[in-house]
């Protein structure tokens, strides 16, 4: 349940995405299904800079059209980290692990 899941164990960023289907969703996640974590706001820019730059490239080398090139739509967001491996934005928002499994739902406010 989430209200027994308590306060966070560590905070980090992400990279989220806005869906029309889903909603916010993360846009990297592990092998494991998880989403990715990064420590410092500094790494999680450098992560999102490569990711245009990658899109660009393809652009200039013809293998992407400019719209799409040009067209961010991940951002980076403070999140927090429960024991159970879910991570929560600020939003309330609560993405599962491939291990809890379920919905997106709410994050406990500590």
């Amino acid at each position: 349940m989430i209200a027994k899941r308590g306060c966070p164990k560590r905070y980090g960023y992400s990279l989220l995405i806005r869906t029309v289907c889903e909603g916010v969703v993360p846009y990297e996640k592990d092998q494991t299904g998880s989403p990715i974590v990064y420590d410092t706001l500094q790494e999680t820019q450098r992560v999102l800079v490569e990711g245009i730059m990658e899109r660009l490239q393809e652009f200039l080398s013809g293998q992407r059209e400019f719209e799409d090139a040009m067209t961010v739509e991940e951002y980076i967001a403070e999140v927090a980290v429960y024991s159970d491996g879910a991570v929560g934005n600020g939003d309330g928002d609560l993405f599962r692990c491939a291990a809890v499994g379920g919905p997106p739902r709410h994050a406990p406010q500590c």
